[in-house]
Formats: structure tokens, C-alpha cells, sequence
């Protein structure tokens, strides 16, 4: 069959989709001309699932606006496009959470955390990073996705200097729940002298204590709350860990 721009080529029963159209359409979705993009935006969601690999390609697209664009169009699709996230894919979504413009950094997040698991890795690195807007998004996302290898980036995150950034680190690992409370009695035994550890860690077992825990929670947050924490915090969770594992 000859090679064809049309966006779609009808074969027999098969409707086949033409890259160099969906090229195309993805192009148009930079255009100066509201229309021209409303037209590539509408005509990308009516094709829908079989060009969701295509556009999840296109994310790493280095022109802002296209990123954009297409981010708002798997929105619309209402398909499961994560399977086709790569690592090229994850690592420019990473780059668009420094973005000058507040809405492509939610937007790139939200695909983050869609992505899921496959996206930990590359968030746990932007925890790392000196832009201070790179690290709330990353901490962002990681409270929302809360797989275990996100917790240990979370509890990693109790210790930045920035207080939003480790007040989501905490309410990421609240939202985590129990499975939190191990490692974090390890990170006050470790770290016995951490100011911003000793708060956030407070906080987060305040949120986690149960009746069935109580016994064992109390006495740690009694520590934290005294005048001698440093000292005595170590030790006192050292005795819950004990009791719990």
C-alpha cells in the first residue's frame, strides 16, 4: 500500500493510522493558531487507544507547548498509556517539574505518578536536586504513588532544609500508614540529633498511632516532645522497634 499522509487509510476491515499523520497532528499541537491546535487535539482524541504509544513517544518532545498538549490529551483518552513510558519518556517529565510554568510542572507530576512505579527511581534522583521546585513536585509525587521504595525516598526527604518539602515527605508516609513506622524508628535511631527529623517524625507517628500500637507509640512521642531528645530518643525507640518487629 502506498505510504500516505492521511491520518487514517481504510484497508479491507482495517482502519490503519499513517505516522507521518499522526506526525502531523502532533506538530499542529505547537501551532500559533488556537484552531490548528484545538483541531490536532480533538482529532488525536477521536483515534484514541491506537495512537497512545505514539504520544507518549512524543513526551519527549523538546518543544514545551507540545508536551503539554499531548499530557492534556492521554488525560482525555481514558486509557492505560503507562505501559508505553520509558525511561527517556520519565526523564523529561522529570525536567518539566523545574518548569517556569506552574501548570506543565502539575501536569508533568500527575503523568509521574500515573506512571507509577517505573517513575520512583528517577523521583528519588530529583529529591536530589538543588532546585527547590524540582524537589517539591518529586516529593509530591512520591506521596502519591506510596510504594515502599517511595517510602525510604520520603523518609530520605524528612531531612531537607525546605519545611513544604518535608511536611509532604511527612503526609506521604501518613498516607503510606503503618509500613512506615519500622523505618522511621531506625532513621531516629540513626539520626539522633536531626531537629528536622525529631518533627517531622512526631508528626508522622502522631498520625500513625493506633490502639493496637498505642503501648509501644507513646513512649517514643513522650521522648520526642522532652527536653533531652537527642539522648533519650534513641534509645526509647530502640525498645519500640523491639516490640514491633
Amino acid at each position: 500500500m502506498k505510504e500516505s499522509k492521511n491520518i487514517q487509510v481504510t484497508q479491507g476491515d482495517t482502519t490503519q493510522y499513517s505516522l507521518d499523520g499522526i506526525n502531523s497532528l502532533v506538530n499542529d499541537l505547537n501551532n500559533k493558531n488556537k484552531l490548528i491546535r484545538e483541531k490536532a487535539q480533538h482529532s488525536l482524541i477521536s483515534i484514541g487507544e491506537p495512537v497512545t504509544g505514539n504520544l507518549v513517544k512524543a513526551l519527549s518532545d523538546p518543544r514545551d507547548r507540545v508536551r503539554w498538549e499531548i499530557v492534556k490529551i492521554l488525560d482525555e483518552i481514558h486509557v492505560d498509556w503507562t505501559k508505553h513510558a520509558d525511561e527517556e519518556t520519565i526523564n523529561i517529565l522529570i525536567g518539566d517539574l523545574n518548569n517556569k510554568d506552574g501548570r506543565v510542572r502539575v501536569r508533568a507530576r500527575n503523568a509521574l505518578v500515573s506512571i507509577g512505579g517505573k517513575s520512583v527511581f528517577a523521583l528519588t534522583e530529583a529529591l536530589k536536586s538543588k532546585e527547590q521546585w524540582t524537589r517539591w513536585e518529586a516529593a509530591k509525587a512520591l506521596s502519591e504513588i506510596g510504594d515502599s521504595e517511595a517510602m525510604e525516598a520520603l523518609l530520605n526527604a524528612l531531612h531537607d532544609e525546605v519545611f513544604e518539602i518535608r511536611w509532604l515527605a511527612g503526609e506521604g508516609l501518613i498516607a503510606i500508614g503503618r509500613r512506615t513506622i519500622v523505618p522511621l524508628l531506625k532513621q531516629l535511631i540513626k539520626n539522633p540529633d536531626s531537629l528536622w527529623l525529631q518533627e517531622g517524625a512526631h508528626r508522622i507517628l502522631h498520625g500513625l498511632i493506633r490502639d493496637n500500637n498505642k503501648e509501644i507509640l507513646k513512649p517514643v512521642l513522650n521522648a520526642l516532645e522532652g527536653e533531652e531528645i537527642a539522648l533519650e530518643v534513641p534509645f526509647i525507640a530502640e525498645t519500640a522497634l523491639k516490640a514491633l518487629v
